[in-house]
């Protein structure tokens, strides 16, 4: 079993959805895999922290079980967590949604493996996930990849936490976690999460770069991370296509290389658009 850890609310389908095809087509490999999903209702905060609806994962878990019979996806409503922990906390205005905190309850939610890939909602494999997913955890905490800019910026080996291949038996016995809720519930982070686990680490593991690259896609990249990047022309500026913006992955970054991913992407959502309207 490959075992998937993506959070977020209802605006998140698209992007599991692509990266989830991404993942299924690059990989060749009879074993099964578990869409792990966490979510919440954050609503009388805003209206659009809605969480990740039952229909949406039914239809995730049916192209799941398109490839492999025996995948599946599991919703887990972490609203009372989130409530326990971080209600009132210095970082819920953190730099991205709330829901970029809630991975740090992998540990206390009764189902998750021992073995754990986090990925964030805007990354694409372009190569078979068990390059990654294979890589030996043994004394270890997570295997990251570097921040591209936070590398030349913070520090050569500052990590982006959007790609973390997790140890999960390894990360409850250093209390991984707890420490990282800690600082969460204390200290206002410059990257809320990401900045706490970096903070309680133990020990990790660091990735070439290939493993999370997020302004290049070569031959080599296992992943492509469409996190907000600079562009230099025709002016400077920062802009954030994300890989269901297919249109101008096709035309501004000229990608052809995820066409049939995101073909199948365009079919899929028009049906899924076409029975939610039903």
């Amino acid at each position: 079993m490959i075992d998937l850890l993506f959070c977020g609310n209802d605006g998140v389908f698209d992007g599991v959805l692509t990266c989830m095809l991404s993942v299924l087509k690059r990989t060749k490999t009879t074993q099964p895999f578990t869409l792990h999903l966490f979510t919440m209702d954050l609503s009388e905060r805003d209206p659009k922290y809605v969480p990740i609806s039952e229909k949406q994962v039914a239809f995730l878990e049916e192209v799941l079980k398109s490839y492999n019979p025996e995948s599946r996806a599991v919703l887990y409503d972490v609203t009372s967590y989130y409530k326990k922990y971080f209600s009132g906390c210095p970082n819920e205005n953190a730099y991205c949604s709330p829901y970029t905190l809630i991975r740090l309850f992998a540990d206390l939610i009764e189902g998750i493996p021992d073995k754990l890939l986090y990925l964030d909602t805007d990354i694409m494999f372009n190569r078979d996930v068990r390059l990654l997913w294979d890589i030996d955890l043994e004394g270890y905490e997570y295997a990251a990849a570097p921040d591209h800019y936070g590398k030349y910026l913070i520090h050569p080996h500052y990590i982006n936490a959007g790609v973390l291949l997790f140890n999960m038996k390894y990360c409850r016995e250093t209390r991984l976690f707890s420490a990282a809720r800690g600082w969460i519930r204390k200290r206002k982070l410059t990257f809320a999460d990401q900045s706490a686990l970096i903070r309680s680490t133990t020990r990790r593991k660091l990735l070439p770069q290939k493993y999370n690259d997020q302004k290049f896609l070569h031959k080599h990249t296992i992943v492509r991370h469409f996190s907000k990047r600079l562009f230099w022309l025709p002016y400077p500026h920062t802009d954030n296509i994300k890989q269901y913006h297919v249109d101008k992955v096709r035309t501004v970054f000229k990608y052809h290389q995820f066409d049939d991913i995101l073909d199948e992407y365009l079919v899929l959502k028009e049906k899924f658009t076409m029975r939610d309207d039903l």
